[in-house]
């Protein structure tokens, strides 16, 4: 099942009764567990060569933050395709996307998440049965390390240090933490964090961010949100689960993520009843406090959220209009719409991110019409997006689920 189906079977689950979503969980967790045995059997195939996808670039030197290959400060944007069981990667320069040599690669799976290291060495790309490991040369193009990891996760983030990657299982309600090797980006499994939720059944994990300030924040869909501590420099037993978060109906869900730079503010992208973008304060010991006037209206299905470069302005994507939603953040982060807003997007906008240097934020579109879509922020109407350009990421219908960009 790719991430867009899961997405819209979501959006389906947060409208039903409670009955109709037993039964659909139900099928979902068949789904995993008969698929499972296929999609490792196919990946491992894969990730037995060394560098299945391009010659590993031996030239390439420190790279962005050090350590192995990396971009060397070139902005790039890796696009998962659901349908097409493709990585599509691409050179953001000067309001254009060059795809990167060897673009698009073959993964024989279909990509649920993906996140770039903060050095921009490597790139994690998770299916609902592996973790992979890609290095990124300095051209851009991936090449496979022997780092694999059986395990189902839907969401991943890395700490700012680089030495941990999280995940959120699928099969089970917990944190998933791999502690990192700096020189390969191998990945070895830790103890397994279990969190408590109020709904019965499968999770339904969206997204997870790892703070500045030492605390992971994961969205579970219907299942609410969960706040964890970590410590980055433990060997063992790195995250401890702090608190849920439980939604106020069960109708409602929280999607896409993000948190300010300070690790000060958390912002989720809420649909189904009382829906739109939530604002909460992540005070002491991780508590969750929601400020006032929060939810922010936004539109159908707000899914996917990203704070631009400087932290003025934040950006809904709604899945079912379409649409990219602007906000000015004013005192104690209260939203304020952009004028001009909500801006066109693809259908299903699933995705967003803002490249390497500030100038542009890209969204990735389920349902295409364009698959990815490029915005320079407009000179006179602060914050205002104005299309760049809009690009297909492989044979359509590509079926985009993830974007990734370097940092």
């Amino acid at each position: 099942m790719s991430a867009g189906m899961r997405a819209i079977i979501e959006g389906i689950v947060e409208e039903s009764s409670d009955e109709e979503r037993k039964v659909l969980r139900m099928e979902r967790g068949r789904w995993f567990r008969a698929a499972l045995g296929v999609i490792v059997a196919a990946t491992l195939a894969l990730s037995g060569c060394g560098n299945f996808f391009v010659p590993p670039d031996n030239g390439s030197g420190g790279g962005s933050g050090g350590g192995g290959g990396g971009t060397g400060g070139t902005g790039r944007v890796y696009v998962g395709n659901s349908l097409t069981g493709t990585i599509s990667g691409f050179t953001i320069a000067n309001g254009t996307l060059t795809q990167v040599p060897g673009s698009p690669v073959s993964l024989g799976y279909a990509p649920l998440a993906m996140v770039v290291s903060p050095n921009n060495s490597f790139l994690y790309v998770a299916s609902q049965s592996v973790i992979n490991v890609f290095a990124i040369n300095s051209d851009g193009s991936l090449t496979g390390v022997n780092g694999t990891v059986v395990i189902n996760v839907g969401a991943l983030d890395v700490s700012p240090d680089g030495k941990w990657l999280f995940g959120l299982d699928l099969l089970s309600k917990a944190l998933d933490p791999f502690q990192i090797d700096p020189n390969s980006g191998a990945l070895s499994p830790d103890t397994q964090v279990a969190y408590t939720s109020n709904t019965s059944g499968l999770p339904t994990p969206q997204a997870i961010k790892v703070t500045s300030n030492g605390y992971i924040v994961a969205s579970l869909g219907n299942d609410g949100d969960s706040v964890f501590s970590y410590n980055a420099n433990a060997t063992s037993g790195a995250a401890v689960h702090l608190q849920h978060l439980t939604l106020d109906s069960a109708s409602t869900s929280d999607n896409g993520i993000v948190v300010d730079s300070t690790g000060t503010y958390l912002y989720i992208a809420r649909s189904g009843t009382n829906g739109g973008v939530a604002v909460y304060t992540i005070g002491s010991g991780g508590v969750l406090n929601q400020i006032s006037g929060s939810p922010f209206p936004a539109g159908n299905q707000p899914f996917a959220l990203t704070l631009d470069k400087t932290g003025k302005y934040l950006y809904a994507a709604n899945r079912q209009d379409g649409t990219i939603a602007g906000y000015s953040i004013g005192t104690n982060s209260a939203l304020t719409t952009i004028s001009g807003s909500p801006f066109s997007s693809g259908t299903q906008v699933l995705s967003l991110g803002v490249d390497s240097s500030g100038t542009y934020l890209l969204a990735g579109a389920n349902q295409g019409n364009p698959d990815l879509s490029m915005y320079s922020y407009d000179a006179t109407t602060p914050g205002k997006l104005d299309l760049a350009k809009s690009i297909a990421t492989d044979t359509d219908p590509a079926g985009v689920s993830v974007i990734a960009l370097t940092h």
